[in-house]
């Protein structure tokens, strides 16, 4: 049997309503979590146990998030055998079930967990846990442990500092290629070795060595004759989606940090990279969608997730109520001519949705590196000139629809135009905000969910029933 395939026995077959993959087949993962529900349920303990032990601790942690009884996740935690496994799969939990799964443990029985764990893993852990708890379990690591793990979580939250790993490897630009290959062979500490980092008699990053170049040199041949100094780095402080950025921008394995100083003081590798991109795209998902990083799926209750979404859906209960105000001031022209209602839903859906494109489009832009705020006037022109195309197109048709339905070829002029213009300003509008508020360092992704929606359903409505009004002759 493969190291990932499920327990199931011959006497249960598979249920029918286990979630099926895009080949219509039961996927691997949805397998095994149906065999734990089930050998849950009948307590069959060592039949658990032998599934978990064949299973990596990715999926073991994946399995526990997707259990929705705290018992249970807290049972299979359990189970998991060995405490180096244990440890492992603590630092793919999320944050709530970490603090689930350690809530009963002694102190001394998490310490033991986290010696086997790098020293960011910890600090990550750690950082989840209430102060006093943390503090605890932190005095019961080795000293040396304890004190690089308290230097890490020294660090906001978010910064190179935070997710960097001080197990690197380096050595002084004075030494030699042969006795950099045999330190290397001799480097048992670091977490993993991509690049060989260069430093000064002070500590300072001098420059980077590929493992292939320390091949191909002559033996006696210093580091320093032969690297490369132009060294892609970041400082302790940086953001961690500046990080991912770079990496990503150079093709990079790992990534040096720096103090202010310019010393070598930690390195970030892809594997900790592809976690902090997840993270940041799913933040930035939720803002976009008015959500928080808090409102689980599964992981909050319905109270909470109402509390969470109510701010935001809140933007929208005002702009709707400015809305009817707007309906309020023109409804004059309504009355005289009824048939104008008739496309209102269309003129604000559909110039709402042309900004979410525009909006969604730039956001995207600014966190993978493509686009800039010194580009604001190039982007705008060219999202202007999409949005007229756009409205041109849909006007038109939309302007047809409007003569031959209602038989006023007024109202079709007024609905085309009103289509144009809405296109136009809510592409303008939904390009020139997320670039600002990048310019004032706030969160562009804010701006594309609830906030821009709302704005261009206002500027649709007023562009339309203004027109309607000044052309309320010709709709008679």
């Amino acid at each position: 049997m493969s190291p990932f395939s499920p327990l199931v026995e011959p006497s249960q077959p598979a249920a029918p309503n286990v979630p099926s993959g895009s080949d219509g087949q039961q996927s691997k993962f949805d397998v095994i979590l149906l065999s734990v529900r089930r050998l849950l349920r009948r307590g069959a303990i060592s039949n658990l146990e032998n599934l978990l032990g064949r299973l990596h601790p990715a999926d073991i942690a994946r399995l526990i998030m997707h259990l929705s009884a705290p018992q249970e996740q807290c049972t299979v935690f359990e189970l998991v055998v060995g405490e180096k496994k244990q440890g492992q799969v603590l630092s793919e939990l999320d944050e709530e079930t970490i603090q689930r799964v350690l809530e009963d443990r002694p102190a001394e029985e998490v310490a033991m967990l986290l010696r086997h764990l790098p020293a960011d893993d910890v600090a990550y852990i750690l950082g989840v846990l209430p102060e006093e708890r943390a503090q605890a379990i932190l005095t019961l690591l080795k000293a040396e442990d304890s004190q690089e793990v308290a230097h890490l979580m020294t660090y906001p939250k978010g910064t190179a500092g935070s997710i960097m790993t001080t197990e690197f490897f380096s050595l002084p630009e004075e030494t030699t290629a042969q006795e950099a290959i045999q330190r290397l062979q001799q480097a048992t500490k670091a977490e993993t070795v991509f690049y060989i980092y260069a430093t000064d008699k002070e500590g300072r990053l001098s420059g980077v060595v590929s493992l292939r170049e320390l091949l191909v040199v002559a033996p006696t041949a210093p580091l320093k004759s032969f690297l490369t100094r132009d060294v892609i780095s970041v400082t302790v402080d940086t953001d961690q989606e500046e990080v991912a950025r770079q990496v990503a921008n150079y093709n990079l394995l790992a990534i040096p940090v720096v103090d202010a100083e310019r010393r070598l003081v930690g390195i970030i590798t892809v594997d900790d990279i592809v976690d902090v991109i997840r993270e940041e795209d799913t933040k930035d998902m939720l803002q976009m969608a008015g959500a928080t990083e808090e409102d689980g799926v599964l992981s909050t209750s319905s109270f909470q997730a109402v509390s969470l979404r109510l701010p935001w859906l809140f933007t929208n209960l005002m702009g709707g109520l400015v809305s009817g105000l707007i309906l309020w001031w023109f409804r004059y022209t309504i009355q005289e001519v009824v048939a104008i209602v008739t496309f209102m839903p269309v003129i604000a859906a559909m110039g709402g949705n042309v900004g979410v494109q525009s909006a969604t489009l730039i956001i995207r832009g600014l966190a993978t590196g493509r686009v800039e705020v010194s580009d604001l006037w190039k982007i705008l022109f060219r999202e202007l000139r999409i949005g007229l195309l756009l409205g041109m197109i849909c006007g038109i048709l939309l302007a047809i629809a409007g003569w031959v339905w209602q038989g006023n070829s007024g109202l079709g002029v007024v609905v085309g135009l009103s289509l144009v213009l809405a296109f136009v300003l809510s592409a303008g509008f939904a390009t020139v905000t997320p670039l600002l508020l990048k310019r004032f360092r706030i969160d562009p992704a804010v701006a594309a969910g609830p906030f821009i929606t709302t704005m261009n359903d206002i500027l649709g409505v007023t562009i339309y029933l203004s027109l309607a009004t000044i052309m309320l002759e010709s709709l008679r």
